[in-house]
């Protein structure tokens, strides 16, 4: 037995040594952990991380001859013509690099003689156990197909119409029937369901959907972990696999599957493969209890803690020893071990600045858990707040505030499967802002729930304080209101990635529900404004323009005004001048005054006649100061002869009335100047 065991180890280390070199991974716990996953298959193991474009290796061994072509190195000609005729070229019998393989020679591998597999050109295969009521059917498929063509096999398996089937249990949740397996990125093995609900169930098929009703119950387990005195109660959805939950209380305690040791699960839990539903657990709650055995040195002497086992997980039978004959931990190699042996904190201890803090939280989270994570918001939680509920309604969103405590052996799994999600963290992106901050510290939880008082009011900080450290950790859901902020859910680390989506749809639901509300009052402040701003708009335009019209009257008034007064000025200057000119005319001589008499008959433009006598000695310009005097001056009006027609006020004012030939007497008329 020793001898075999020696075997064994050696073969594994082997196994090891050819893995890292196909690989390239330099890694001893990383490259052991995914031996490990595939059950120390190599062929498995290389598939899994080598790309597939070129072709994969198959773990069934060739044929003697084949065999005989890969031990010796290969002459240049024969190399030169396998890969002409399409086929890989020998493998060398070298195990000591360690440098990655290209892209295009992904298949060739050195490989030692106690390993040695062909390399084809033919695509991996996909192991699937498909559950339907009672039955359970068995398929290998290649991984290039898709979901559609799963189902057709199907209907010829379980005679269930396609229409009327729905597949579940995948990994990534519900996929389309032309998703092809390959973009899911699945293992070897997988476990699948079949639902129909459009398919009433018999009376002979009762059994059948009492098995189907299993699998969409959530079972809670009860789980006691002895070396820590510790119990976790976890739900799990029917259709989890017993593998599946050992892998998730791995993350939990530290304890590597293959170490783990289970008391609790019934006869009928044989296979590591099963989903809970057909388990033969209790519903709704089941206990038990795990340990870690011990390492195959000490395996004849079991602790009487450990000593009554009802199933070894994982790999019975496996005489592997622990990783630790490598150097490597345990905690090393799933990432995961206490808050004290972690190189720095998520979070500083009393950080000046809330965006410092933000920072170093991010840049701390992405080294543990990798670049795909939500976004936080870096700044204050006052800043969050505001970028989330203070924009437009359409524009807002919910806030989701991530409370992580390393204290908490939740966090890592929380973290790593429900926080770095592909669908949670899209979801998170699309329509929350997300805050985080870390309160391992008590400094920091202290300035947390200052902060939460202050935003929130004292029932959530109170809330808060309820949550044990077990709890962490939590991520709030808060929504902006009118008058406060409400905390529509406070989810806890032991769920899952279904139910935290589910329950971060129903607070979208919520939340839509009031921001269509919001927007629509919006909408309606916004066209209230906007008509108070037109009839604004239009009663400015009226002032205006009535201040406009009234100022030009009172342009107009002012100008008549002015124009009246220049009028009444030249009148009264035209009057003055007259009176002076009239004043100034000598006197009229009588007829009988025995001198020379010019009678003057003047006509004006109004058909009035004017008369005078002038003596025949006086000159005309007497007699263009008498007609100035009726209100005719010479600069606008001239004094004309009737026949023959004459210009008298172009004539000398100088000359006298008998040169003018204005004698005896004479009659003129007065005509305005052009």
């Amino acid at each position: 037995m020793a001898s075999d065991s020696g075997d064994s180890n050696m073969d594994r280390e082997m196994i090891l040594a050819d893995f890292q070199a196909c690989t390239g991974i330099d890694n001893i716990a990383e490259a052991i952990t995914l031996l490990e996953l595939n059950n120390w298959d190599l062929v498995a193991a290389i598939n899994g991380v080598i790309p597939q474009e070129n072709g994969i290796l198959q773990s069934n061994f060739s044929s003697e001859a084949t065999q005989a072509s890969m031990y010796g190195p290969p002459s240049q000609s024969e190399a030169a013509d396998a890969v002409a005729g399409g086929a890989a070229p020998p493998l060398s019998s070298s195990s000591s690099s360690s440098s990655p393989p290209s892209s295009s020679a992904s298949a060739f591998c050195p490989i030692s003689p106690s390993s040695r597999h062909i390399v084809e050109r033919q695509p991996r295969m996909l192991n699937f156990r498909v559950e339907y009521r009672q039955r359970s059917v068995e398929l290998v498929v290649e991984e290039s197909r898709t979901v559609g063509e799963i189902k057709q096999i199907l209907e010829t398996e379980l005679g269930v119409p396609v229409s009327k089937m729905q597949l579940k249990g995948w990994k990534s949740g519900d996929v389309s029937d032309s998703t092809v397996l390959r973009s899911l990125h699945l293992p070897k093995n997988n476990s699948l369901y079949v639902l129909t609900p459009d398919i009433a169930p018999t009376a002979s098929t009762s059994k059948n959907s009492a098995l189907e009703d299993s699998l969409n119950q959530n079972f809670l387990l009860v789980i006691s972990h002895r070396e820590a005195q510790k119990d976790y109660s976890l739900y799990f959805p029917g259709s989890r696999t017993i593998q599946e939950v050992k892998r998730n209380i791995s993350d939990l305690t530290n304890i590597p599957v293959r170490h783990q040791q289970w008391e609790g699960w019934p006869a009928s839990a044989s296979d590591d493969s099963m989903t809970l539903a057909v388990s033969g657990i209790s519903y709704p709650c089941h206990h038990l209890s795990v340990c870690q055995r011990s390492s195959p040195a000490n395996a004849q002497e079991p602790t009487e803690e450990c000593a009554d086992v009802h199933m070894i997980s994982d790999s019975e039978g496996d005489d592997f020893e622990d990783a630790s004959e490598f150097g490597v931990d345990d905690s090393e190699m799933f990432g995961v071990g206490s808050s004290s042996c972690r190189k720095s904190p998520m979070m500083p201890e009393n950080s000046e600045n809330e965006a410092d803090a933000l920072l170093h939280f991010t840049a701390e989270f992405s080294s543990r858990y990798g670049e795909t994570h939500p976004m936080f918001f870096i700044g204050s939680l006052e800043a969050a707040s505001q970028e989330a509920f203070y924009g437009k309604a359409r524009d807002r969103k919910l806030l989701a505030i991530y409370l992580h405590n390393d204290d908490s052996v939740l966090s890592n799994v929380f973290c790593s499967q429900m926080m770095c999600a592909d669908s949670i963290v899209s979801y998170l992106s699309q329509n929350f802002i997300t805050w985080a901050w870390d309160v391992t510290k008590e400094a920091n939880k202290a300035r947390l729930l200052t902060m939460c008082t202050r935003h929130f009011g004292s029932v959530v900080t109170q809330t808060i304080r309820t949550y044990k450290t077990d709890q962490f950790p939590l991520l709030l859901i808060v929504m902006g209101k009118r008058t406060s902020n409400e905390v529509l859910n406070v989810i806890q680390g032991n769920t899952t990635v279904d139910e935290l989506m589910m329950r971060l749809m129903g607070a979208m639901e919520i939340f839509t529900a009031q921001q269509q509300e919001d927007i629509k009052d919006e909408d309606e402040r916004e066209a209230r404004e906007m008509v108070k701003r037109e009839q604004d708009e239009a009663y400015r335009l009226s002032l205006e323009a009535d201040r406009k019209k009234r100022e030009a009257q009172e342009r107009e008034e002012a100008e008549q005004v002015r124009l009246e007064q220049i009028r009444k000025e030249q009148e009264e200057e035209k009057e003055a001048i007259r009176l002076s000119l009239e004043q100034a005319l000598p006197p009229e001589p009588d007829e009988e005054s025995g001198e020379q008499i010019s009678k003057l008959r003047i006509r004006t433009p109004s058909g009035e006649f004017l008369e005078r006598r002038f003596l025949g000695s006086c000159k005309l310009q007497v007699l263009f100061d008498f007609v100035a005097s009726k209100g005719y001056p010479s600069d606008e009006f001239k004094l004309l002869t009737t026949f023959p027609r004459r210009n008298i006020t172009q004539l000398d004012p100088g000359s006298t009335l008998l040169e003018a030939k204005l004698f005896p007497q004479e009659t003129l008329f007065l005509e305005a100047k052009e």
